[in-house]
């Protein structure tokens, strides 16, 4: 191949290389977004089970309480009983007294419910937990891969980097101008050639030039997309013996 040409097809792998390692790094904070985020989520409905049994349970001390009141109320109102003196406050202290025992029956009613509803919360928290528990460990895990895989990949493209500036100034002014003129215009300087097309832009090239290109002794460049054309010729075939 020619000297020119090998070295702006070996800039092109080790970009190309460089810029899939970039990408991957570039995608390890939004990797870890979503981890925190699944993360949250799982904290989210675990605090939220615990929010709803800590109301739960405060309403119920607000019905308790609230019995209380109204069974010392009952107890005044039942001592106060043996102290009327006529037919009609006996009858009005009566309807006192029933209405305060109906107050008393319902709110008894609400604690029951809100008894139930804790004895359910309380299953729900200890479901939230065991989850959370699990997600958490993922989590952790997986936060630890990407760590791993943060530092490979840094290592990797610091090492691509320096391989692109070794190659790059390697490569004679003339041939850099037009790979970097190339490659500015359209992302990429280089394109393999294979069955007389161009491989990035699918455009057929002339006979006379295929047959040229395949010898890889000069440089030629896709009269479509302007990209520098290379043929790799096919692994030899192995014969099987039978």
């Amino acid at each position: 191949m020619n000297a020119d040409l090998e070295k702006l097809v070996h800039l092109h792998r080790v970009e190309s290389e460089l810029g899939r390692v970039e990408s991957e790094l570039a995608d390890v904070p939004r990797l870890r977004k979503v981890l925190g985020d699944r993360l949250d989520a799982d904290r989210g409905r675990l605090d939220a089970a615990k929010a709803a049994l800590d109301v739960s349970q405060k309403t119920r001390k607000v019905h308790e309480a609230a019995v209380q009141d109204f069974e010392a109320k009952r107890s005044k109102y039942k001592g106060q009983l043996m102290e009327v003196k006529t037919n009609k406050e006996y009858t009005a202290m009566l309807h006192e007294i029933e209405g305060v025992e109906r107050e008393i029956r319902s709110r008894e009613d609400h604690i029951l419910e809100e008894m139930e509803k804790a004895e359910a919360l309380a299953q729900d928290i200890r479901r939230e937990e065991a989850t959370f528990k699990t997600v958490e460990q993922e989590a952790k895990t997986e936060g630890a891969g990407l760590d791993g895989r943060e530092g490979k990949l840094g290592t990797e493209a610091k090492r691509l980097r320096a391989e692109r500036d070794l190659v790059a100034a390697s490569v004679p002014e003339d041939a850099r101008h037009l790979y970097e003129r190339v490659a500015k215009l359209r992302g990429t300087a280089v394109a393999e050639a294979r069955d007389e097309m161009c491989q990035t832009c699918n455009m057929k090239v002339r006979l006379q030039v295929w047959v040229e290109l395949r010898k890889n002794e000069a440089i030629f460049q896709c009269e479509s997309c302007s990209r520098v054309l290379y043929y790799e010729p096919p692994p030899p075939t192995v014969a099987v013996e039978p």
